[in-house]
């Protein structure tokens, strides 16, 4: 009884666990679909290409092979040719000619290797 009890309570947590974790994102689905992805937190992998950063905020731009979009940060930047995992909000920039410019991520979370 008591084993059925636990084992219930992990596959509880565990289910917890994973929608709380954003789906892994290409950054070509991001621009491509917009809309879909508007306000909501998206996980994406790639090599930072640019950085700038100052006083511990600051942006750097990643490239995941599909595509680049510029993460903004509250903390410091990842130097040039780190790979990252982002976790963070999609802001939609501006669509003009069928091309979203201006398009970021805020980041909440970050994994360098």
């Amino acid at each position: 009884m008591k084993f059925r009890i636990f084992l219930a309570l992990c596959l509880l947590t565990l289910t917890i666990f994973l929608m709380a974790c954003p789906r892994r994102t290409t950054i070509n689905e991001l621009t491509g679909d917009p809309e879909r992805f508007r306000n909501k937190d998206v996980l994406i992998y790639g090599t930072v290409t640019n950085s700038y950063g100052a006083l511990g905020q600051g942006a750097y731009e990643l490239n995941d092979e599909t595509g680049k979009i510029w993460v903004v940060t509250q903390r410091g930047v990842p130097g040039r040719g780190a790979r990252v995992g982002a976790v963070g909000r999609f802001i939609e920039g501006v669509s003009w000619g069928g091309r979203n410019l201006g398009s970021a991520i805020r980041e909440k979370d970050r994994k360098t290797r």
